[in-house]
């Protein structure tokens, strides 16, 4: 990747993180709500036994009302932690209603992790991931640290049956995203409006 590709990439994370970030608490609370729906629709939610979500920060788009669906259909609800061993990486951790919490350094609560509560990619059905823009080819844009495309690179390599799906707000969409060798593509990207099938 040249060095006007990085900076292109910089440029787009910039504008799209204060494009969310500029949304009014009611459109907020609407997204939260219709972004369920679009999942329900569209995705194997309906179905999917371990799924794993995140907490909002930054102005992502909320998915609290995915996680109480779940936890209301009995199904197994995972958060993402900063693996405490390999720098870089991430560990996806079960979540109840009860689960003890702690802040992690980007100040974003996570489950704590115990010898019993980690899961595999391989027992996952389901990975809903925060992004900061995406193209209608299914390239994702993240916050730049890299760590959902290092945890999630077994999954194309060793062809992990696990589905990822990105979760945006409708404006984080942009023309086009200039992909990087270990970028992990994703198999669709829901907004509150409208699912991206791309696989």
């Amino acid at each position: 990747m040249s060095q006007s590709d990085v900076q292109s990439r910089q440029q787009i994370r910039l504008t799209y993180r204060k494009k969310r970030q500029l949304l009014s608490p009611l459109h907020q609370a609407e997204a939260a709500s219709q972004i369920l729906t679009t999942c329900l629709r569209s995705t194997g939610l309906p179905q999917a036994k371990t799924i794993a979500c995140y907490i909002a920060n930054d102005s992502e788009v909320n998915p609290q009302r995915i996680i109480q669906f779940c936890w209301q259909q009995g199904k197994r609800v995972l958060l993402p932690v900063l693996h405490p061993f390999s720098k870089g990486h991430l560990l996806f951790v079960e979540y109840h209603p009860n689960s003890a919490t702690r802040k992690n350094i980007y100040g974003i609560d996570e489950p704590i992790v115990t010898s019993s509560n980690i899961c595999t990619l391989e027992n996952i059905d389901l990975i809903l991931t925060p992004l900061v823009a995406f193209d209608a080819k299914g390239n994702r844009l993240g916050m730049g640290g890299g760590y959902y495309d290092r945890t999630l690179a077994p999954i194309r390599r060793d062809s992990i049956a696990t589905q990822i799906i990105g979760l945006a707000h409708t404006c984080q969409q942009t023309d086009k995203i200039i992909a990087d060798s270990w970028d992990i593509p994703l198999n669709g990207i829901a907004t509150p409006k409208q699912f991206f099938n791309i696989s």
